[in-house]
């Protein structure tokens, strides 16, 4: 018994060993926040280049069409399937965009009654969704876009607005990301 004693208080004093418990213990926290991070850095990612992909749509097409000092700005379906395309380039294999996203490109004008209309609208993309902010022909009594930034076309001329809804795809586990779905959008005076 008394030779139990010993080795027991031995061991109850013994230092060895004590780093790699305590590293043991704490391992699997550092594990679960560098992962963490890591997901929340690569979600940050993909939003800053899905809203570089919408502001470069909607710029690209508001410069697009035939000009003339006689007619309007006449665009054409292929102008459109021209801009499309460099979203998807622009996205790269990073995105694949028209893969996982569903890309709205909407022309608001000024009609003959002085009331704000969706002219037309193009889309493109997989994701099966429809435009939070309308489709073709709709009136838009304050505009078009998120509630409370609005935009609206001036008389005799018109606004492209794009609008990308993006399905995320996590880089470890979708389980540390609340909000798969990216939304962004865009307007752009056509010039």
């Amino acid at each position: 018994m008394k030779r139990l004693k010993k080795i027991l208080r031995r061991i109850g004093l013994s230092e060895r060993g004590v780093a790699a418990v305590e590293f043991a213990l704490i391992t699997p926290i550092l594990l679960t926040a560098l992962l963490y991070g890591a997901e929340m850095a690569w979600y940050m990612m993909v939003q800053l280049r899905v809203s570089q992909v919408t502001l470069q749509v909607a710029d690209n097409a508001s410069r697009i069409g035939d000009t003339s000092s006689l007619t309007g700005r006449k665009i054409y379906e292929g102008d459109i399937n021209d801009v499309m395309l460099g979203a998807q380039l622009d996205g790269g294999n990073t995105l694949n965009l028209l893969t996982n996203a569903r890309v709205f490109v909407s022309s608001l004008q000024v009609d003959s009654a002085n009331k704000q209309v969706i002219k037309w609208q193009r889309c493109k993309g997989l994701k099966n969704v429809a435009s939070s902010y309308g489709v073709q022909g709709d009136i838009k009594a304050s505009g078009i876009g998120p509630t409370g930034q609005e935009v609206t076309a001036p008389t005799g001329d018109a606004v492209i607005f794009v609008e990308v809804i993006y399905d995320y795809k996590p880089l470890i586990s979708g389980a540390l990301i609340s909000n798969k779905t990216i939304k962004s959008t865009a307007a752009f005076n056509v010039r």
